[in-house]
Parts: structure tokens; sequence; C-alpha cells
């Protein structure tokens, strides 16, 4: 199914059971952990996990909500009926190198479509295009939605230059690795601007946000290359079209130095953002998913920024997996000070210290008139 890049959210869909087989405590279950977290499409009843059922989302990461976690489909229907909402759709809230789907999976897929689940998936392998599947979720009337399907060439855009009509300031959420929090913290980020009554709008870059509900945003990895930086430009400038909104945050993708997901270069390009949120992991060594390829340092990757989009990285967001409480304190200090960036723990201490480090960069630009701005 092809989902527009700039549409509106549909309605709330229905309740969702996020399949995660043994990956839910690892970075591959990312989508889940989103998930969890946070949803305006889904009303999220279980997650299944063989490796870790009986326990809860809330226990094993920080900021989820109390998501049972069981070890199978039976039991995560059981557990949708037991909270007063029978399950409608199954989300795959795994993303796994590749995008691929596995026989494990593709059996848990069908399995689903038995039970008379819409299944949603953000897999490079399209469930739609599988024709056994179709054929069964056809048989049993419930739809396959494959989220990276990109839509036709022709609803594609080019680079246009519109994005220099944007007169509220964008922000970009970067990070130093793939599966870091970009998200989550680029999540936060809007929540603290609308609290602090500067309305705000999320432009996602990956299905993960589309999942949660975001009104505006691509899937970058699903892109042909020559639309990529038209089409970033274009969610961002029908964001601020449409909405007229006082700030907008990109969420970034993988990172510009890492070797399978080199992404950001297109943000700093095309979305002209006037300030950056670095995510960091300090208790990482290597790139996510390939141990053979040690995380460069963080000051690097802060000045590649920098010199590659000519925009101030304003502040360090940091993801403490892997880190006794013991070190987050000492760590967070070096950070702040080889930096010289406000350092922040924006699970734990919310984003309104990100919030007060982007301050200075709030200001309206000099853009013509909204009435005069061109539609592309």
């Amino acid at each position: 199914m092809t989902r527009s890049h700039s549409a509106p959210p549909e309605p709330f869909e229905g309740t969702a059971i996020v399949y995660c087989e043994g990956a839910f405590d690892t970075p591959v279950g990312k989508t889940a952990h989103g998930l969890v977290r946070r949803s305006q499409r889904y009303r999220v009843a279980a997650v299944i996990d063989s490796h870790l059922a009986g326990r809860s989302a809330a226990e094993l990461l920080a900021g989820a909500r109390a998501v049972p976690v069981v070890a199978d489909l039976p039991a995560a229907l059981a557990a949708a009926a037991a909270s007063g909402h029978a399950a409608t759709h199954m989300v795959v809230g795994m993303a796994p190198d590749g995008g691929r789907l596995e026989p494990a999976l593709r059996a848990a897929v069908r399995a689903a479509i038995a039970a008379g689940l819409h299944v949603v998936a953000g897999l490079h392998d399209f469930l739609a295009d599988d024709t056994e599947l179709a054929a069964a979720a056809a048989a049993r009337g419930v739809t396959l939605v494959d989220v990276r399907r990109p839509p036709p060439r022709d609803r594609l855009h080019f680079f246009t230059g519109c994005i220099e009509e944007v007169s509220c300031p964008v922000f970009a959420v970067l990070g130093t690795d793939s599966a870091v929090g970009k998200r989550t913290t680029a999540w936060l980020l809007v929540d603290a601007f609308n609290e602090a009554g500067v309305a705000a709008e999320l432009v996602g870059t990956g299905q993960t946000a589309w999942l949660q509900g975001a009104r505006y945003g691509i899937c970058l990895d699903a892109l042909v290359n020559d639309f990529v930086a038209g089409e970033i430009e274009h969610a961002v400038h029908s964001a601020w079209r449409e909405r007229r909104p006082g700030a907008i945050v990109v969420e970034g993708q993988g990172s510009l130095l890492h070797p399978a997901y080199p992404g950001g270069f297109e943000i700093l390009a095309a979305a002209r953002p006037r300030a950056v949120i670095l995510q960091h992991a300090p208790g990482r060594r290597c790139y996510d998913g390939f141990p053979a390829f040690p995380l460069h340092p963080l000051e690097r990757q802060l000045r590649a920024v920098e010199i590659v989009g000519d925009r101030p990285v304003a502040a360090i967001a940091l993801n403490t997996e892997g880190l006794d409480r013991s070190e987050v304190r000492r760590i967070r200090a070096e950070i702040e000070r080889t930096t010289g960036r406000p350092t922040v723990l924006p699970l734990q201490e919310g984003a309104a210290p990100l919030l007060d480090a982007l301050r200075p960069f709030l200001a309206p630009a000099a853009h013509p008139r909204p009435d005069t701005a061109s539609t592309p």
C-alpha cells in the first residue's frame, strides 16, 4: 500500500499486536520500541517475544508504557481481549538489516492473517507482493500494508528550492549511529516545544514515525536517490504550508560516518536546519550491526555534521544503554567539557533542556509572505 508523504495521519486504525520475536531487547526491535512508547495510529495491546514473555515493556525499556510481553500469537490475542479491545492488526516491530522477510517472520504473518488480523510491515520485502500471503489475505478479507513501498515515480518530488520559503525554524536530530534514539528524542523535542507554547511538527524519515502517527514524513531508505532531497524538502514545506508551526523537527537516519547507513547528508542539504541535536550512545564501541567497524569519536562526528551542513550542533542527547548509573554523570561531564555543548539525557530528563539550547535559533526567518509562497 502506498503511503502519501505529506497527508495528515489517517484516523485511529485499531488495536495492534506488535511482533518482535527474539528482538525486543535489541536494536533490531526499534520499531517495537517506538510503538510501546507512543502511537496515535494504534492502540498497542501486546508485544510478542517468547524470550521475554511474562514481563512488561515498561520494565524493559525506558519511557515505555505497561504493555505486556507475551510468548505467541494466541497469548497476544488473549491479552488484547482482556484489555477490552480485540486485536485488529499485527505490526511487524522488527527492523532487521536489509529488511528481508525471513521464514520465521513469514510464518508469523501467515498466522496473523489466519487469525483475521491486518498486517503492517516496514520491510523491503513487500508482503503484498508475496503471492501466497496476498491470496491468504484476500481470502480472509484482511489487508497487507507495506509502509516502505515508495509512491509512484510520477508523485515523487525533485528539489526546487521552495525550502527557502519556510519561515519557521527547522531543527534536525541526527546521530552518531543507527538505532541510537534519534526518533524518540525528536518526538520528545516536539512535545517540549508544544508544552512551551511553540506549536511544533515532526517530519519523520522512517517507517516507525508513520506507524506512530506522524503527519508528515518519508521513508528515506525506500526512495530512488534522485528524489530523496526533493521529498525531504516537500515534506518540510508541506508541514509549514499546511500547519504554520512555530518549529519543525526532522528525524535523522543512520549517521554521516556509518559504513552501511550513511544518513543525514540529504537532511542537512535539503531541510536546511538552523541547528542540530546530535544523539550519541557513549557505551557503544562499534557501529550498530557491524562489530568490525569502530565508532568514530564523538568530536569527529560533531565536526563532520557542522562542516557538511554548515549548521551548529546546539546540544548532545545521550543514549545511556550499556552504562552503569555511576558512569553516566562522569561521561556526561566529560562530553560537555570536550565538546562545549550542553549534554542532555532525554529519556530521563525530558527534552526541555534541549529546547533551552535551541531558543537562540527560534527567531522568525526573513522569507516571502505565506500568501506569495509557491506550492510544489
